[in-house]
């Protein structure tokens, strides 16, 4: 086992250059605080582990970068780290060689570490049940909930494309939501007869009872009359998975790729879901056919005799 050295502080000259680099960065593109500071720590880590080798940032050749590389496997730090201290070098070495403080780059020729693409986080049918039925109905913002949730996880909407509904984008007799989407594209998302009644439901009573006299273009209003923000809409969706005893870990598209998830499982085609989800590439959408077969493993280890 190669013996683990103690990195020492950059040099002076690196320190000044990553400086330097940072500034290009924010004049070029204007990046965030957080994404410079991102930026800084990467080259300063890897600047850190070249001044053990006697190296610097200007003078790295591309077999010390693979050796820090190596470094970085050896101390098993993820190969998404790993791939993104790469990229921090890259970009540094593309702006050092057009400003001209290297004469070539080091990073050119390496490749970056593989990665395996993450599943989209999903509910089985059974949580997703119980997360529906969460909501108390008998208080108007409960009833909204439900109404939201059967919206959501019967059309696959983004969360901000539901908070962002009026009540003009909900065609009820038709069974359509018109949903403007990424780059302002639009469609037309069927909504299943159960999340129609909701919405007829919620319409009748619980909206009303929200509103009184006042007037509000969000169809999904706050008890204060304003449209539902989707950090609030968050919130309420994980005080909803506690109450229904949920335990696996929630994002804001959890049900959004638990409507895909349950399609791809059921048989559908993958270019209707494409179509549902207003994905603009297929690829995009691919990722639900392992999703499926995640399942199909698991059902089989679960099942077969000689799994």
């Amino acid at each position: 086992m190669a013996v683990q050295k103690t990195p020492l502080a950059p040099s002076p000259s690196d320190i000044s250059l990553i400086d330097q680099f940072a500034d290009s960065l924010w004049m070029e593109r204007g990046l965030s605080d957080n994404t410079l500071a991102s930026y800084r720590s990467d080259l300063r880590q890897a600047a850190a582990w070249l001044a053990t080798e006697r190296r610097s940032l200007a003078s790295a050749r591309r077999a010390d970068l693979l050796a820090y590389l190596a470094s970085l496997v050896e101390q098993q730090v993820k190969p998404r780290t790993s791939a993104r201290r790469l990229s921090s070098l890259r970009q540094f070495y593309q702006t050092a060689v057009r400003e001209g403080w290297v004469e070539s780059d080091p990073s050119a020729l390496i490749e970056a570490p593989k990665l395996g693409r993450p599943l989209p986080k999903s509910l089985s049918e059974q949580d997703v049940e119980a997360l529906l039925d969460a909501p108390d109905l008998d208080t108007a913002e409960g009833q909204r909930d439900r109404c939201m949730l059967e919206l959501l996880y019967a059309t696959g909407l983004r969360v901000s494309e539901l908070v962002g509904l009026s009540a003009d984008q909900i065609h009820l007799n038709q069974g359509l939501v018109r949903v403007t989407g990424k780059g302002g594209k639009e469609r037309l998302v069927p909504m299943g007869d159960e999340a129609v009644e909701w919405l007829r439901r919620f319409a009748a009573g619980g909206r009303r009872d929200l509103l009184g006299d006042r007037q509000c273009d969000a169809f999904f209003p706050t008890r204060r009359g304003g449209g539902m923000t989707r950090q609030a809409f968050w919130y309420r969706i994980k005080k909803h998975a506690q109450r229904a005893g949920i335990r696996a870990e929630l994002s804001p598209h959890t049900l959004r790729h638990a409507f895909a998830t349950h399609l791809v499982n059921h048989g559908a085609d993958l270019r209707v879901v494409q179509l549902l989800l207003g994905h603009s590439s297929l690829s995009t959408t691919q990722i639900y056919t392992h999703v499926a077969r995640e399942r199909l493993k698991s059902l089989h280890q679960q099942h077969h005799p000689r799994a």
